[in-house]
């Protein structure tokens, strides 16, 4: 009985009759007392008052509830049941992360690669409509995970990556094309790579510009992110005795290539990010881009709900009859 409305609401005026039946009751039994003139009625004081005397009021109790539950039925209670009914234009989402080394430089807190992971991570878990997959690469590329609604599965196996399980450097174009790899045959309406990357690419088969220009060729998006601070960053390296000292490191970041990858696909942006703030802003702006199309239709049909009302009100007075013509004859 959710959503209930009244067809007939002025109906329920109708309700002022319950009191005033009450008053009318009342009263009558009032008068209905009898009045002994005994100079002492103690002779009664041992007397008890039987059930059916203590209920007496039932049969009109239920004459009462009776009354209501047919006034409220006449006018029409009825229920709103909605349904909505949405169509969603698809994205799909593959997020290119650096795991080389130079990751886990701490201009960054923690360090560059658990902050990629946290900000990522809040960016997937925003984007319930979409297909999103993972791809990482270090001086080559591996995908995570392929594309899929199961963002649960994504967010573990992004949590699990890290620095050092494979050869190290800095693939771009590989990684861009295991990410292409991944997403060109896609259907959806739109198709986007967010690739991060905090160095200068020196390893790998794969020209970034081509690999720039094959993503153009498929309608795919891309948006590259750069990470690090300007100057120097602190990287925590450990000595021979296992104890962590920390070396400031030259942050180089190829932004020229970088930006011009980005250029060669319709709408595509590049990013600096200096600290995890600046990283987060640029996930916002990615989000707001890229806005999946939601259509939605709204279907409402009302149903009455007086039936059981009117049941209800049927079984208080057949109640009433049997109270009032078997019990409280016997």
């Amino acid at each position: 009985m959710n959503n209930i409305s009244f067809a007939h609401p002025w109906a329920l005026l109708g309700l002022l009759l319950v009191p005033a039946m009450v008053a009318w009751w009342l009263l009558r039994y009032r008068k209905q007392e009898a009045a002994v003139q005994h100079s002492d009625l103690s002779l009664f004081d041992s007397a008890t008052r039987t059930l059916r005397v203590r209920l007496r009021w039932l049969p009109y109790a239920l004459r009462c509830v009776a009354v209501a539950a047919m006034v409220v039925a006449l006018a029409r209670p009825q229920s709103q049941l909605s349904r909505q009914e949405m169509s969603v234009e698809g994205i799909d989402i593959v997020i290119a992360m650096d795991i080389s080394g130079s990751m886990r430089a701490e201009d960054f807190k923690p360090n560059r690669l658990e902050a990629a992971k946290k900000v990522a991570a809040d960016f997937i878990q925003g984007r319930n409509n979409d297909r999103m997959g993972l791809v990482a690469f270090a001086g080559e590329a591996f995908t995570q995970v392929p594309l899929t609604v199961d963002h649960h599965v994504l967010l573990q196996q992004l949590g699990a990556l890290k620095s050092g399980i494979v050869r190290d450097g800095t693939a771009l174009g590989d990684g861009l094309a295991t990410a292409i790899n991944r997403i060109k045959d896609s259907e959806a309406k739109s198709k986007v790579i967010v690739l991060l990357t905090d160095g200068v690419n020196n390893q790998g088969s794969v020209d970034p510009l081509s690999a720039a220009e094959i993503a153009n060729l498929y309608g795919i998006r891309l948006y590259t992110i750069g990470l690090g601070t300007t100057g120097k960053a602190p990287f925590p390296f450990k000595d021979q005795f296992g104890r962590v000292h920390y070396q400031n490191i030259d942050v180089e970041i190829d932004e020229p290539l970088m930006k011009q990858m980005s250029s060669q696909t319709d709408g595509g942006v590049y990013f600096r990010a200096t600290n995890k703030n600046a990283l987060v802003q640029i996930f916002d702006q990615i989000d707001q881009m890229e806005t999946s199309k939601i259509d939605v239709t709204q279907y409402a049909q009302t149903r009455d709900e007086q039936g059981p009302l009117l049941w209800l009100a049927l079984a208080c007075l057949l109640a009433e009859a049997l109270v009032r013509w078997v019990w409280f004859k016997l």
